[in-house]
């Protein structure tokens, strides 16, 4: 291109991550957290119908921050590849691992070929079977994947979220009723508001269930969990 509109790799790389950040930044915050029998996954989200955190296959869990639309096309793409794996091959092999391998692989080459990054954060969450580990991997805009320990926040003031439960997470993995309390609370930090359960958008990874293990968790429970 001419010098007049000639802009570096690295000054247009520096650019579209400024871009996608921001974008991501005035999304509502979502948190993954351990609990003893699997994963709470907790989010501002005052919608009854447009879901931030989702089931993709029996064990696993997708959330998405940012732009609606596109992590909600991620979220179908994810639904589609793991269905098609299991019909393939077994229900056994479709796992977090490989969906955040697809994700970081899709995103990653989108930020790096496309003009416009897409203004996502994701974090696809699988619980242990039989007292096995859980999975939380937190997938980035530019591809960049995370595998996160004990909890994971993403969107909105994720950083703040993560220094405020860095001191507060309990040395021992907590109950339900206390995970769900701590994520509330560093919502409420982060939005400097509080919230009624109606505004929150709350679901479990739960081994102890057959079967399919992903629920959602209603306001009515939710305020009794919270009330106690």
């Amino acid at each position: 291109m001419p010098l007049p509109y000639y802009v570096s790799p690295e000054q247009m790389m520096q650019d579209k991550a400024e871009y996608a950040k921001k974008g991501i930044a005035k999304g509502r915050s979502i948190i993954a957290m351990e609990y003893v029998d699997g994963v709470l996954l907790a989010a501002d989200n005052p919608s009854a119908s447009l879901h931030k955190v989702s089931e993709v296959y029996d064990s696993i869990a997708f959330a998405g921050a940012g732009k609606y639309s596109e992590f909600e096309n991620l979220r179908k793409a994810g639904i589609r590849h793991a269905d098609l794996k299991g019909y393939m091959y077994s229900r056994e092999d479709v796992t977090a691992r490989s969906l955040a391998n697809g994700y970081s692989q899709s995103l990653g080459t989108i930020f790096s070929q496309e003009l416009k990054p897409l203004e996502v954060e994701i974090l696809v969450v699988q619980v242990g079977a039989a007292g096995g580990p859980n999975e939380i991997y937190r997938i980035s805009f530019d591809g960049s994947i995370f595998d996160e320990r004990n909890y994971a926040v993403i969107g909105g003031r994720a950083e703040a979220l993560q220094n405020f439960l860095k001191d507060r997470f309990p040395a021992q993995v907590p109950a339900l009723k206390a995970a769900l309390k701590l994520c509330v609370a560093a919502l409420e930090h982060g939005a400097n508001q509080k919230f009624a359960p109606e505004g929150l958008e709350v679901a479990v990874l739960d081994r102890t269930r057959q079967g399919r293990k992903f629920r959602r968790i209603p306001s009515s429970e939710i305020r009794q969990l919270l009330s106690d």
